[in-house]
Formats: structure tokens, C-alpha cells, sequence
């Protein structure tokens, strides 16, 4: 919206031709978003706990819990509001992955948003249904998927790119539609099942939404593309200012959500920030990378899967209780601790995944 103005005003004077760069623009995206949540987040607080919008906590859960009983949740809200505007301002809006990656976060963050309103507002324990929680994000997912598919303009932007290796891509075919299908989906659960500590989920999404963005604008440049042997993705690029913007926004709501949290992410946010992240990923053609660097997420998946497979198939649970954060916290590890060393280990993975950009 601000590019457009912006280019209008360069015929009358040529300082404003510095909005064109993705860089600036990414750099005034984080700010917007941050200063955004941090001054909406006060009274998004305040009206959450007016209204008695408040977590409930499983009684079956580590003790230290029992206390965050209350406190405001749905904050993911402030976060997809933030990124959303930040992007509309300051994104190329003839860019077509644009549209796509804010189409997808909204979309999942309104499935997620259902299930908070009927857990905390309407009482409902239940919440949203997992069948039909599941089939909101299964419509999202796919829709995604088939204009991916659908508008690819080459080979290379429905391959599937092997880390470390140079020059070898699996082509998918129609397969890329059911592969996509099962990333974003996945990532976004993945994000949601992580989302259990204060801090715990909002700090590696924004560590690796940057390193995402790092990896679009090379993946949209022509030269660094070629330099690095990765495939040059027309317009990825742009993905930078809506990483900036998703960096600014988690940034700002990790102000109010550190420990102790003052407002909680919720559904809403998990879920649009984890499908953000799969279909950012997916259009640099970097899921595997994306694994890589979401570990954290990947563990607190599969504790889930172990521990539901080992019950049902011999009775004894593998971890004390999943996802894998609670394990550590009955364990005896404090909370903190718990959030610290899960935030560093994913600094190492992201650090391994922009490396694949090099170790090829």
C-alpha cells in the first residue's frame, strides 16, 4: 500500500526510490508490526481480562500450572492483526505469495480462533470439534496447495530440494499438492502442540520466520540464487517483508507472553503462525530445511505420537507427559529452564539450516 505511494512519489522527488528495496521494506515491516503489538497490547490485555477471556489449565498437568488458570489467552490474534497490516503496508500487493502466505495465516488462525472462542467464552471444554478442526484446515491447506501447484511457473517450484546436496531435486508432480497439503497442515499443528510454556512457541516461530525470510530473498535474487545452487523462485523475494513483519510481531507479543506470561498465543496463534511458516517454506521450495530448522516443533510432535503409540499398543507411557516439554518440567526442571534451553537448541538448528544454503 506504502510501495505504491511511495513510487508515485519518486517523480517528484528521487529520495523515496530507497522504498523499492526489500531490505528497507523489511526493516520498516518489523517495526510496524513491533510497535503495533506493543502498543495494542496493553489494552488487548485489559479488555481479555474484562471480558474474562482465561485459560483453563488441566488439573492432570505439572502443579506450577495451576496458577496461569485465568490468565487471558487468544493474544495470537494481536499477532496475525500486527503481521497482516505490517504486510498490507509495506508489501508489493501484485505479489501473488503475498497474498497466499496472508490467505493461509488467517485462514488457520480463524479455525484456531473457533476453538478459543468456544473454550474460554463459551465454556465449552470440548471446544472446536477435532473433525471439523481438522477439516477447516484441511480446506485451508489444500486451497493453498492447488494454487501453488496451479500457478507454478516452472519445473523448479514444484520439486522437492534435498539439503546438502547440489544440483538434485526430486520432481513431484501432482504429488507436490498432497506433499504441500501435508507441510503447512502439519507445521501448523506442530506449532500448536509446542505452544504449552510461556515463551516456548512464539521465540523459535520468529527465529525461524527470519531465517525463512533470509532464505527467500536469496532464493529471489537471480545471482545469489545461482551463487548458492538453489532454485530462483520469480517474486520470492518479497517473503522478507512478511518475515520482517512476523518477526516484529512475535517480538512485540513476546513482551506480554515472556515468563510469566500476561496473555497466552491460543489457537489462533499457533495454528496461523505454524501454517505461515509451512507454506513460507514451501514457496522457497525449503520444507526439509524448514524441519530442520523447526526441530523443536518436530520433537514436540513426535513425544505426542510416541506416547499416544506406546499407550494404546502396550499400556506404559514413554515420557512422564507429552508434548515433551511437560516431561522436562516433571522432571524437576524449572519453567524458565525449560523455554531457555528449547529456544537455544532451536538457535543451533537455524543456524544448520541457513547452512545448507552454503554446504551444498
Amino acid at each position: 500500500m506504502l510501495l505504491l505511494l511511495t513510487e508515485w512519489l519518486t517523480q517528484y522527488y528521487s529520495a523515496f526510490n530507497v522504498f523499492g528495496y526489500l531490505t528497507v521494506r523489511a526493516a520498516l515491516g518489523v517495526n510496524t508490526a513491533l510497535i503495533l503489538s506493543l502498543a495494542i497490547g496493553p489494552w488487548m490485555i485489559r479488555h481479555l481480562n474484562f471480558r474474562q477471556i482465561g485459560q483453563s489449565v488441566r488439573d492432570d498437568g505439572p502443579q506450577s500450572h495451576l496458577s496461569k488458570a485465568g490468565t487471558p489467552t487468544m493474544g495470537g490474534t494481536l499477532i496475525i492483526v500486527a503481521i497482516t497490516v505490517s504486510t498490507l503496508l509495506w508489501g508489493d500487493l501484485t505479489n501473488r505469495y503475498i497474498w497466499i502466505t496472508l490467505g493461509v495465516m488467517v485462514a488457520f488462525g480463524v479455525v484456531g480462533f473457533i476453538d478459543d472462542y468456544l473454550k474460554v467464552v463459551k465454556r465449552d471444554s470440548r471446544g472446536l470439534p477435532a473433525k471439523w478442526k481438522y477439516l477447516g484446515q484441511s480446506i485451508a491447506g489444500l486451497i493453498a496447495a492447488l494454487v501453488l501447484y496451479f500457478t507454478a511457473s516452472g519445473p523448479a517450484q514444484t520439486e522437492l530440494m534435498i539439503p546438502f546436496i547440489k544440483d538434485f531435486a526430486i520432481p513431484l508432480g501432482a504429488g507436490y499438492i498432497v506433499f504441500v497439503y501435508f507441510v503447512i497442515v502439519g507445521t501448523s499443528n506442530a506449532v500448536n502442540l509446542t505452544d504449552g510454556l510461556d515463551g516456548l512457541a512464539i521465540m523459535p516461530t520468529v527465529l525461524v520466520g527470519a531465517a525463512l525470510g533470509i532464505m527467500a530473498y536469496v532464493s529471489g535474487n537471480t545471482q545469489f540464487a545461482g551463487y548458492l545452487s538453489i532454485p530462483y523462485i520469480a517474486g520470492s523475494g518479497e517473503m522478507v517483508v512478511f518475515s520482517g513483519a512476523l518477526v516484529g510481531a512475535g517480538l512485540g507479543f513476546l513482551w506480554f507472553n515472556a515468563y510469566p506470561a500476561m496473555v497466552f498465543m491460543g489457537d489462533v496463534g499457533a495454528l496461523g503462525l505454524g501454517a505461515a511458516l509451512g507454506v513460507m517454506a514451501v514457496i522457497i521450495r525449503q520444507e526439509l530445511v524448514l524441519f530442520i530448522m523447526g526441530g523443536v516443533f518436530v520433537m514436540e510432535t513426535v513425544s505426542v505420537i510416541l506416547q499416544v503409540g506406546s499407550f494404546k499398543l502396550t499400556g506404559k507411557r514413554i515420557f512422564r507427559m507429552a508434548p515433551l516439554h511437560h516431561h522436562f518440567e516433571l522432571k524437576g526442571w524449572p519453567e524458565p529452564r525449560v523455554i531457555v534451553r528449547f529456544w537455544i537448541i532451536t538457535v543451533v538448528l537455524v543456524l544448520i539450516g541457513l547452512s545448507t544454503l552454503k554446504f551444498r
